[in-house]
Order: structure tokens, then sequence, then C-alpha cells
């Protein structure tokens, strides 16, 4: 008998249709959750000049000192996040960190509050360790902001987190300082922790600001900030994240390291220290790229009869509305997939309030955007024509 853990883990539309994908060239794809740029060219030529027998060995548990260093740096000036390295810990990708975070925190029978739509790994992780994630809706009549009278209302002597996803995927939500403000008076007053996922934290649009919760006055004790190098410098297949918190915090994920990955990849920790060091010409120009396709996607969804799409600020997804073609999210999805040769992924991957919504991400060509687009209203003109 297998344990009962497995049925958490259950399969996803996400990993259906990358298996389509492979077998039907003629698919466009609006699914991916990664970059289609590549690393930075002084990155990829840094691993060239670098891959050798000296790099091929673990670093230690909490990550090579000199990228951890960098990291305080960085953090001081792009996030207003004061960190000794001490206070930092290096991992493969910032799931690891926030899975450390969360072995950290809780036990079985613990609650966690995550955000519903949210990233749909956040709930698995949760409950695979035996606590209860509980879902904070998150609305489009409210801009998919936070509610803090609603997240007040969930929290109950068992409540041990809240996490925190600024800019959001899969709603390409960026929280306002108000908002910010309100859930760090929030822990104060409960005595909770925050989570905060901010992988996407350099791809804002518009007069969008992101805002670190732990750069608040007084959230050093209250928060874990997880950040990435997988989004924001392009290098997903490089697997180097990292959580910044108070020392005790920190301490203690990485005597769980034992218990997942050891370290992250050597040669990756190298890279990242080199991405830093880099000119930030690059991830501007992916954010400018971004920009553009995101403001051509949202223009075009909004003139499909059926659906209309709030102006996203971060990340790079839209969230369309799709409750007027009376279709399910996972149908309509489908539907796309079969008639259209369009991926597309249902609202309720990410929660049950994700129902009436689709993800789409633009994280592809221009022109792929455009064709794809062109097939969805094609069809719905041909489909839907009491719309």
């Amino acid at each position: 008998m297998l344990a009962k853990r497995v049925e958490i883990a259950k399969p996803s539309f996400v990993e259906e249709s990358l298996r389509v994908i492979e077998q039907s060239p003629d698919i466009i794809s609006l699914g991916a959750g990664e970059p289609d740029f590549p690393a930075p060219p002084n990155v990829i030529e840094f691993v060239k000049r670098n891959l050798s027998g000296k790099y091929t060995h673990y670093s230690p548990f909490q990550g090579i000192l000199e990228l951890r260093e960098a990291l305080a740096k960085k953090l001081k000036k792009e996030n207003k996040i004061e960190a000794s390295p001490d206070e930092i810990i290096v991992t493969c990708g910032s799931k690891e960190a926030l899975l450390l975070a969360f072995l950290t925190l809780t036990d079985p029978g613990d609650e966690v509050i995550i955000p519903d739509p949210g990233y749909l790994a956040f709930r698995p992780m949760i409950e695979v360790i035996g606590a209860k994630a509980v879902s904070l809706p998150l609305l489009e009549e409210e801009n998919f902001q936070i509610d803090i009278e609603r997240l007040k209302r969930l929290i109950t002597k068992k409540t041990k987190a809240i996490v925190i996803n600024t800019p959001s995927n899969p709603l390409g939500c960026v929280l306002k300082r108000k908002v910010l403000e309100e859930i760090a008076d929030l822990l104060v007053e409960k005595k909770i922790f925050a989570l905060v996922d901010e992988a996407y934290e350099k791809l804002v649009y518009d007069n969008a600001k992101h805002i670190s919760l732990a750069s608040l006055n007084g959230m050093k004790d209250y928060v874990i900030t997880t950040q990435s190098f997988s989004k924001s410098y392009a290098m997903c297949g490089f697997r180097v994240g990292y959580a910044v918190a108070k020392k005790e915090i920190i301490k203690e994920m990485r005597e769980f390291k034992l218990c997942t990955t050891i370290s992250a990849p050597t040669i990756s920790q190298l890279a990242a220290i080199e991405a830093l060091r880099g000119s930030k010409k690059y991830v501007e120009k992916m954010r400018r790229e971004y920009d553009r396709r995101r403001k051509m996607l949202v223009k075009r969804l909004n003139e499909i009869p059926g659906i209309h799409c709030l102006k996203p600020e971060g990340a790079f997804y839209a969230f369309p509305n799709i409750k007027e073609l009376k279709m399910s999210s996972f149908k309509l999805a489908k539907y796309f997939l079969e008639k259209a040769k369009v991926v597309v992924i249902p609202g309720t991957e990410f929660g049950k309030y994700g129902e009436g919504y689709l993800r789409l991400s633009y994280a592809t060509s221009y022109e792929k955007i455009e064709e794809a687009l062109e097939r969805i209203e094609k069809l719905i003109n041909k489909n839907f024509r009491n719309l």
C-alpha cells in the first residue's frame, strides 16, 4: 500500500498539456510558466569558462558565502531589506525555500492561509506536511487585492502563517503599499508569520511598484521572503532561489536541507553571482518585451466576445474572465486545446475561486500570441453566436 499523501499531488492540466504539446508541433502554448528568453549572455559565458572539475562538488548547506554576501547587498539596495549573510539561505529554486519554510513553521493540524486563486504548488506543499491550507478568496471586483477584513476572519488559534505572493502567479496582481501595511499590523497583532513569494519581483509594469513586506518597519521577526533567479534572470534550469528571514529561522531551514537537496548546484550558485554582477540592461530588455506583449494580449482578449480581462500589473500572466461563455474553465481550456490548438490553463488549477477564469502566459513570442488569439476568436465567433 502506498502512503495516503500520494493523493495530494494529483495530475494537473499543465502536465497533460505539456504531453500533448510534445506530440503536436502545431499547438501554440500560452501555458508557459517560465521565460522564453535564454539566461543573460554574461551568465552563459561564465558557465562555459568555468564548467570544470573544480565546481562539481557540494557547496555548504546554506549556500556559498560569496553568493549570500552578494544577495545581502542586493536585498538592501533593491528591496530595502536589511539582512546579513547568516540570515539568507540559498535553495534549489524558491519552491524549495517555501517548502523548507513550511517544514520549519508548521506541524500537522496547523493552518496556513493561502491566496485563492494562487500558485498551484502552495496547497500540496502544505498538505503533504499534514497542515491545512485555508483559502483566502481574491476577487476580480476588488482588483484581486487582499481584503484585510476577510483575511482577519480566517485567522484561528491554529493559524501559523499567511502566504503572500506579489507580483502574483496567476493573477498578475501587485499588492499595494496600504494592503501590505495592513497585513504587517495584522501579523504583529496575531503573532503569526508571513511567507512572501516574490519570484516575479522585477516584472512590474505601468505605475505599479513592487514593495517587499519585509522592508516595512518591524517586519523582520514576522516575515520569510523567498526570491528566485528563475524569472528575473531567465535562469529556471539553473535552480537557484533563496530565502531571507531572522537568523533563528534560517538556521532551522538549513537543518532541513539534509532531507531535501543538500545544496543548490555549485556552478549555478556561481552563475547567480555573475548574474548579480552583470548589467541590468538584459533584465530590463526582457521586462519591456513582456510589457509589449501584455498590452497586446489584454487588448485582444477584451475584443473577443464573452471574454474580459483586467490589465495585469506584474509577472507574465493574464487572468481573463470567461464566465459569459457558460462553460467551466477546465472544459473551455480543453475545448481550446482540441479545436483551436491553443494551450491555456484552467483557473481551477489555482484554487476553487479560479473557476470562471483562464490563465494565459505571455512568456512566448508576440507573433505566437497574436496567432493564438486569432484562433480563439474565430472559434468563439463560430460556436458562441449568441454572445
